[in-house]
């Protein structure tokens, strides 16, 4: 072929007219278009109309003219998208040192899933890499909406630090969510993505954020799954100290997932499907590890068909079942406890709590009855739990219970409420000389009013609830008070309760319109034992002076200790 041979330009050659191929040729000038020569020539065909061809050329053009400009104000001068760069300035040295050290004063006990060491090294490297950058910034938000987290110096402003912080936490969370997006996190994912994402999920869940809450901590165990979490063969390769982690990570997610499937009325995803993790792997963390394996069996009993059965999804459960899950929780923690004081602050609170969880599933399908031969499938039962609870927690330290925030106020408020129900229903014989209900539930209150957290948002609703179910008193309910006037409105209220009633009863099953049982805050499918309103609602304006956790996470913990609880 002739190098004088004329060639189309590719609008003259889409349109099937003769090109003049100059650079503009005239068709191109005549009909504004773009004169171009990439296209690769190919076979004749068909002719189209050229209308038509035209105005599809022009749409294409502007369509790419407008993407190249978005792009333009998009991208910034390195080809990083502006809205994904990071803020300068934000995080600082002193920022990341003390929420690091926070985590590991305060916090690792629960979550031992990352290196001091290795994180120390991340946090180094946050100007090259949007992972590393993530991982430390939404360790940074979790860690300042904890209380008793206190905001660097330049992020306060007279107001009260609790306050500054959950403000300053807040933007780093949409830090954290703003530059994840430039990282293409679903199709490579690594443990440390899984860890962002359970952070996220934990700092919405203290914010008492749950829509996103759940939308993450599904994500975290997605994601778990996605790089193989659950198959025991993925921890046989790699750096052991890093399997160890990712060992961890899971068994951490695997509670998490049970105890807020019960807290929101959410399914499972995650089984016990691997090996948990050595106490001996380290003899520096042996106490640590054995007081997570704890909690670990603790949540185990909990499978599929009881959280089927919690959220309604299946009705295919019996007396015997229900009596052997409540002697699985009940043996799943031994008598003395290897771990740290807060561990076991949790743990038996935890466990009091699910024993409670368990006999409001079996009162709603009307399996009690006050001739059964185990204690667990009466109506008393949870008279029995608030004594458990109440001699557990009588021997743990105010800070022991306090630093696990609103979560664990949340699992007494549970039991508070189911035993002021069962006290309105079940005849209760009194003995002066031995503490009875009525004394327990004083305890819980105190625990209660003098925990952080509880005063100014669960009190109010358990007095309130208090005053649903025993009416008579005709008083309304004061402002939270010390916990000495407490406990006088307490035995004022029982001293006109007719709850002390001699009647007995057996067991029909039970109409959830007239009879049923209280679960969680904020959960409308269960009533109350007695007719009438269930518990409080818990408005989002009510004042919020903690965190609130799920069942054991993310809770907050004081530094760790090496002593063994028996209790």
């Amino acid at each position: 072929m002739s190098s004088s041979t004329k060639r189309a330009c590719d609008a003259c050659h889409r349109r099937k007219v003769k090109c003049c191929s100059r650079r503009p040729c005239t068709n191109c000038s005549q009909a504004g278009l773009s004169c171009t020569y990439n296209a690769i020539p190919q076979k004749k065909g068909p002719k189209g109309s050229r209308a038509k061809v035209i105005s599809e050329l022009r749409q294409r053009q502007k369509q790419s003219q407008l993407a190249m400009e978005m792009q333009n104000r998009f991208m910034g001068i390195d080809g990083v998208p502006i809205s994904y760069s990071r803020t300068p300035g934000l995080l600082t040295p002193e920022t990341i040192r003390s929420c690091i050290d926070f985590f590991f004063a305060h916090l690792y006990p629960t979550m031992p899933i990352l290196q001091r060491d290795q994180l120390h090294q991340i946090s180094m490297t946050i100007h090259d890499s949007v992972e590393a950058y993530c991982l430390i910034s939404s360790l940074c938000a979790f860690m300042m909406i904890q209380p008793g987290m206190k905001p660097p110096a330049g992020e306060r402003n007279g107001e009260d630090g609790r306050s500054e912080g959950i403000a300053f936490g807040t933007r780093l969370l949409e830090e954290t969510l703003r530059v994840r997006k430039g990282l293409d996190y679903v199709e490579n994912p690594t443990h440390f993505t899984v860890i962002i994402s359970f952070f996220l999920f934990a700092c919405y869940f203290g914010l008492d954020k749950h829509n996103p809450a759940w939308f993450h901590l599904r994500e975290a165990t997605t994601l778990a799954q996605i790089i193989g979490l659950q198959q025991e063969s993925s921890y046989l390769t790699g750096d052991p100290r890093d399997a160890s982690r990712r060992r961890r990570l899971f068994w951490l997610l695997f509670v998490t997932e049970r105890a807020y499937a019960l807290q929101r009325h959410r399914p499972l995803s995650l089984h016990s499907t691997i090996e948990m993790a050595p106490v001996d792997e380290d003899p520096s963390e042996t106490v640590v590890l054995s007081g997570f394996n704890h909690m670990v069996n603790l949540y185990r009993p909990l499978d599929d068909m009881f959280v089927g059965l919690w959220n309604k999804a299946r009705a295919d459960c019996s007396t015997p079942w229900l009596a052997q899950l409540q002697k699985q929780i009940a043996c799943s923690l031994p008598a003395t406890l290897t771990c740290t004081e807060s561990q076991a602050a949790d743990l038996r609170t935890s466990q009091q709590w699910l024993r409670t969880m368990v006999w409001q599933l079996s009162i709603t399908n009307g399996y009690l009855s006050s001739s059964s031969s185990e204690d667990s499938m009466t109506f008393k039962y949870p008279i029995d739990i608030a004594r458990d609870l109440i001699t557990f927690t009588g021997q743990l330290s105010r800070q022991a219970m306090e630093v696990h925030g609103v979560g664990l106020i949340e699992k007494l408020f549970d039991v508070a409420c189911t035993l002021t129900d069962v006290m309105s229903c079940v005849p209760i014989s009194s003995d002066g000389l031995q503490l009875g209900p009525r004394d327990y539930l004083n305890e819980v209150l105190a625990l209660v009013s003098t925990l952080r957290g509880g005063e100014s948002r669960y009190l109010p609703l358990l007095l309130a609830k208090i005053n649903d179910t025993f009416p008579v008193l005709s008083a309304p309910i004061p402002e939270p008070v010390p916990l000495e006037p407490i406990g006088d409105r307490v035995e004022e209220i029982f001293e006109s309760s007719p709850s002390a009633d001699s009647q007995t009863y057996d067991s029909p099953p039970l109409q959830p319109a007239t009879l049923a049982v209280p679960t969680t805050v904020g959960i409308p499918e269960y009533p109350t034992m007695v007719t009438g309103q269930a518990y409080p609602s818990m408005s989002a304006e009510l004042p919020y002076a903690g965190q609130t956790t799920t069942a054991n996470v993310p809770p907050i913990f004081p530094i760790m200790g090496t002593e063994t609880y028996g209790i």
